[in-house]
């Protein structure tokens, strides 16, 4: 499913949706002077207008809930200036100015948060983690000495999700090792 092509048929979804998470997947890093409009427009369908498209979908069953949560995916990026990430910044940055609107707009019936995470060690990160050299330069990067396991993330998200953040809407949550936040020598 392409949520930037394709229509979502909510024939096969329940009335009632508790939960929603978009974790899309594009690392589009190259220097701004090399990038084409095309590659802003594609980051933006792939992260932002996909998820406007699927939320404009699914709100009905959200706010059918007593209490939805909805969890998006932002990166360290949209924070941090990092070279060669113009393109993905902005589409990321796109997500967590919409994600502060939304959980304004659809509070107290739906919390809406965003989880920035570093590079994770995933498919889509592969050719950045894909021998011992790469492994140690991005360990080295972040404060905690490791690059991101799935599970960081997962286990974020799963707490989102959960009763057990039905105090916390609106948020930025960085899971990044520390990135974002801290400036440790060596």
């Amino acid at each position: 499913f392409d949520a930037s092509q394709d229509t979502l048929d909510i024939s096969i979804l329940p009335n009632v949706i508790d939960g929603f998470v978009y974790l899309p997947g594009s690392i589009n890093l190259r220097p701004f002077k090399g990038l084409k409009i095309d590659a802003f427009e594609s980051d933006l369908q792939i992260n932002f207008i996909g998820l406007v498209k699927i939320l404009q979908t699914i709100l009905p069953q959200l706010t059918a809930s007593n209490q939805s949560s909805i969890v998006l995916f932002s990166s360290v990026a949209a924070s941090m200036g990092m070279p060669f990430h113009t393109s993905v910044a902005a589409s990321k940055g796109a997500i967590e100015g919409f994600a502060k609107a939304l959980a304004a707009e659809y509070a107290p019936k739906i919390r809406v948060n965003v989880i920035a995470p570093s590079l994770t060690d995933t498919p889509l990160a592969d050719k950045f983690l894909n021998n011992d050299v790469k492994k140690e330069k991005s360990s080295e990067r972040h404060p905690l000495k490791r690059f991101g396991k799935p599970q960081d993330i997962a286990q974020m998200a799963s707490f989102l999700l959960s009763e057990n953040s039905s105090w916390m809407s609106g948020q930025i949550l960085h899971v990044d090792g520390g990135m974002s936040t801290l400036l440790v020598n060596g």
